[in-house]
């Protein structure tokens, strides 16, 4: 379906800037095109729906999820996981947190929340230090249900080594929203600190994620967002 010249996100934005679009305007243009009687961005508006207008929902959902939807495809669903990719690691990139030691947990939650909020599984993540405290690296260890996850501490400090790095932050996210840390979680922040300190490398602390709420085993408390 074809929309007149004012109708169309493309000519709109180099008008009037990316800013002034809608989410629906913007995916659109990822869209490129509609399909069986329906305009790219009538699609992109459908899509939202799906996921109620969260533009976080929607970065959460699978290839297949995507793939799924009518009319979307590989090179639609392709599109739309890479700029939304994309906007998640230009958070990170930009992140002050990147340019100062990274020395309470509320730095860390600020740090790792692009990557982690919304996820509707598991990811477990290390943020590598050096003396100063300044990030010299991070890496994704696991991902999965939470329910059997094994931290690898070998890898842990192979690559702490291999970075030059003195100490380690971990971080892993909570699908069900509640920051508390289970009993697998005290037991594996434990072991952890227990391998690094055999290498004298240190833990620094382990935050838990959640949209709104965050946990520090370093401060031992629940933060509200």
């Amino acid at each position: 379906m074809e929309m007149c010249a004012a109708e169309r996100p493309r000519e709109k934005m180099f008008e009037k800037g990316a800013s002034a679009l809608s989410d629906g305007e913007l995916l659109a243009i990822l869209l490129r095109t509609g399909n069986k009687g329906e305009s790219a961005l009538e699609m992109a508006q459908r899509l939202l729906r799906l996921v109620d207008g969260s533009l976080s929902r929607l970065s959460c959902m699978t290839a297949p999820q995507l793939q799924a939807v009518p009319g979307m495809g590989v090179s639609r669903a392709s599109a739309i996981i890479s700029a939304l990719e994309l906007g998640k690691r230009f958070l990170v990139e930009e992140s002050s947190v990147l340019k100062q030691p990274l020395v309470t947990s509320r730095m860390i939650y600020e740090l790792m929340l692009p990557l982690l909020k919304g996820l509707q599984y598991e990811e477990n993540w290390v943020i590598y230090l050096n003396a100063a405290s300044y990030i010299v690296g991070k890496e994704k260890l696991t991902v999965g249900d939470g329910n059997s996850t094994v931290i690898d501490h070998h890898r842990i400090i192979k690559s702490a080594l291999d970075r030059g790095a003195s100490a380690i932050v971990m971080v892993h996210n909570h699908p069900s929203e509640n920051p508390r840390p289970s009993m697998a979680d005290q037991r594996e922040t434990q072991n952890v600190r227990r391998a690094l300190n055999s290498c004298r490398l240190a833990l620094t602390d382990h935050v838990i994620i959640c949209s709104e709420a965050y946990y520090s085993f370093a401060d031992d408390r629940v933060y509200k967002a």
